[in-house]
C-alpha cells in the first residue's frame, strides 16, 4: 500500500525484506522490530543519511510506558520512546526521530482520511497472544486513564533519566580509576548511580554474551553481591566488590573496548 502511494505521487522508495532463517515461533514482535531497524539502520547507513523518521505516536508512547511499568521498569525504561535518539540496535549513527508523539491516533487517521488514504490495519493489532495488544484493550476499556497526562509522566521521567546520567558522569569522574588492564570504583552515590556505574564498567570489558546493556535484575544482582564484598564474573568481566570494586577481564579473555 505504501508503495503505491509512494509510486503515485513520485516518491522514491525501497521495500525492505527481512530474509529469516528459520521462522520465529516465539517473542515473534520483539524480533522483528529488531530485524526492522536492523534493515532501516543499515538502509540509512548505506545512503549516508542522518536520520530514520518513525511514525510512533502519543497511544504509543503510552501503551510502551504502562507495559515497562508492569515489568517494573525503572527511570530510563519509564522514560518512555524518545523524540530523537539513536536507531535500537547501535549498528548506525544515524539518529532515530519520532515528531508524532504528541499526536492521538485518532487524530492520524482522521488527517489520512482528509488527504484521501485509508490506513492499513494490521492484522496483528488485534491478536491478544501479543502483550501490546492486551495492554491497548485495556486502555479501551479504562477511559479515566489520561492518555495525555500519561505521555507528560514519560516526558518527566526522561528528564529525570537525563538527571542520572549527569549525576553518573560526575560520580564516575571523581570516583572512578581507569587504565587499559582495569577500573576501580569507590562507591560513594545512591543505589541508582551505582548501578549505572557497573552497568559502564562492564560494558567497557564485556567480551561475551549479548552487547546490549545488563537486564535489571541480573545488574541489581550484581550491584548486591559486589556491596556484600562478593565476586562474580558476568559478560566475561571479573568483578570483585569491598571498599573498591574492581573490574577486568576474566582470565584468559580479552577486552572488548567500548567508548
Amino acid at each position: 500500500m505504501v508503495a503505491a502511494v509512494c509510486k503515485e505521487l513520485n516518491v522514491p522508495h525501497s521495500t525492505l525484506a527481512v530474509q529469516w532463517k528459520s521462522k520465529p515461533v516465539s517473542a515473534i514482535q520483539e524480533r522483528a522490530r529488531h530485524e526492522r531497524y536492523r534493515l532501516l539502520g543499515s538502509w540509512a547507513e548505506r545512503r549516508g543519511l542522518k536520520a530514520v523518521v518513525a511514525a510512533h505516536h502519543l497511544d504509543d508512547q503510552v501503551e510502551t510506558l504502562l507495559m515497562r511499568l508492569n515489568r517494573g521498569a525503572g527511570a530510563r525504561g519509564l522514560a518512555g520512546m524518545r523524540p530523537i535518539g539513536p536507531i535500537p540496535g547501535g549498528e548506525t549513527s544515524a539518529a532515530l526521530i519520532r515528531p508524532l508523539l504528541e499526536w492521538r491516533r485518532s487524530e492520524l487517521v482522521d488527517l489520512c482520511s482528509s488527504a484521501g488514504l485509508t490506513p492499513i490495519d494490521d492484522p496483528s493489532n488485534r491478536d491478544e497472544q501479543f502483550e501490546r495488544v492486551r495492554m491497548r484493550h485495556g486502555l479501551a476499556g479504562a477511559p479515566w486513564l489520561h492518555g495525555h497526562a500519561i505521555a507528560r509522566s514519560a516526558r518527566n521521567l526522561a528528564d529525570a533519566e537525563s538527571a542520572l546520567d549527569w549525576a553518573t558522569d560526575i560520580e564516575w569522574e571523581r570516583q572512578v580509576s581507569q587504565s587499559d588492564a582495569s577500573i576501580d570504583y569507590s562507591p560513594l552515590a545512591p543505589w541508582e548511580i551505582r548501578r549505572r556505574i557497573v552497568q559502564r564498567a562492564v560494558a567497557t570489558f564485556a567480551n561475551e554474551g549479548d552487547s546490549g546493556p545488563l537486564r535489571g535484575r541480573e545488574l541489581d544482582r550484581l550491584v548486591t553481591a559486589l556491596s556484600e564484598g562478593g565476586k562474580a564474573t558476568i559478560r566475561g568481566v571479573l568483578c570483585a566488590g569491598g571498599m573498591t570494586w574492581t573490574f577486568s577481564p576474566a582470565p584468559g579473555r580479552s577486552a572488548r573496548r567500548q567508548q
